[in-house]
């Protein structure tokens, strides 16, 4: 979408907070799609096995309707500091990409993209173990209470290295997914027979959905190896409730693919497809809203629920230059002062 473009009418700390609140609104939206997607990769209760209204009636039914939302307040938390350093990586990718003219093409884009997106997860990255931990457990009988419970347990159990543990599956799930966001949109032009820069909202809304869907199949597996062995622990019910026992990241290739072939490194993908249009959906359309907040509050519109330009505002001004002028031409009181006796 055009709009999701810097836009210079914003202060830094507003883009962060829209794309925060447009991410947390969302994933909360599609958060029992995750549960099922996490849930049918990792094995637990053979959620492989049964379709998607059945897994999540069974949850549902076993553990009450709140446990749909399990990890969803994780993930959400985790948002502002995943952006944070991968706005920060990113601007540091794009420096080395560029050109002499300050120019960036579309394949050095999707890769500078895919590399800020895969520093952020390293950082980040026990947040997402916490996470796939608290869904896959029954919250009726928890073994982590929490995510402060949940780090210090793992880490006194399990050492600091078990935090990490995966890892390097999001490194080598860069590949394929950079490849498929590539695939995607070298043939933009081919699929809507016009220039990118015509695109209109709608195009480019299901241009991000068909990347994301291409680009989430061909990493799936490597996304699927990742969650059997964040779930896996000796100091968990059955292990984990993961459905195959690995030594290591190659040997849970070799395992799922013995036990329930190649496809079943593909289990959850069908709860994972379904949940990228809503997801970003809901996600642009929350973004435009808050954005909106923000150009009334900055003074750019007349109203927080229009685009509707405030007349004799210059839209090229940043906020602060606009506050600054404002406050120049602001009316001033001349107080007469009584001549001294």
């Amino acid at each position: 979408m055009a709009t999701w473009r810097r836009d210079g009418r914003l202060t830094g700390s507003q883009r962060l907070l829209c794309a925060g609140l447009a991410g947390a609104f969302s994933l909360s939206l599609t958060a029992p799609l995750e549960l099922a997607t996490v849930l049918a990769q990792v094995g637990k209760v053979q959620s492989h096995s049964l379709g998607l209204w059945a897994t999540g009636r069974q949850v549902w039914l076993s553990e009450g309707p709140r446990a749909l939302w399990k990890g969803n307040g994780v993930a959400c938390l985790r948002l502002f500091p995943c952006s944070m350093v991968q706005l920060a990586a990113y601007r540091k990718f794009v420096v080395l990409f560029m050109d002499d003219l300050g120019r960036i093409s579309q394949w050095s884009s999707i890769v500078t993209g895919s590399l800020a997106g895969m520093v952020s997860t390293i950082v980040t990255y026990p947040t997402d173990l916490i996470k796939t931990r608290l869904m896959v457990q029954n919250v009726l009988e928890p073994s982590y209470r929490g995510l402060i419970h949940a780090f210090s347990t793992i880490y006194q159990q399990e050492g600091f290295l078990a935090l990490y543990r995966g890892v390097s599956l999001t490194v080598l799930g860069a590949v394929p997914f950079s490849a498929g966001s590539l695939l995607v949109y070298m043939n933009l032009e081919k699929v809507w027979n016009g220039p990118r820069d015509r695109f209109s909202h709608l195009q480019n809304f299901a241009n991000v959905c068909v990347a994301a869907a291409v680009s989430q199949t061909l990493s799936f597996p490597f996304d699927t190896v990742k969650r059997k062995m964040q779930a896996q622990s000796p100091y968990l019910p059955h292990y984990g409730g993961v459905d195959v026992h690995f030594s290591g990241a190659a040997d849970c290739f070799r395992q799922i693919m013995k036990t329930q072939g190649v496809l079943g490194l593909w289990n959850g993908l069908t709860a994972n497809l379904l949940k990228v249009v809503p997801y970003f959906g809901v996600m642009f359309s929350m973004f435009e809203f808050c954005k909106r907040i923000f150009l009334y509050q900055n003074g750019y519109t007349l109203s927080p629920l229009t685009y509707k330009l405030t007349p004799g505002v210059d839209q090229s001004l940043k906020p602060q230059e606009l506050r600054e002028l404002k406050k120049f031409f602001k009316p001033r009181k001349l107080h007469s002062k009584t001549p001294p006796r």
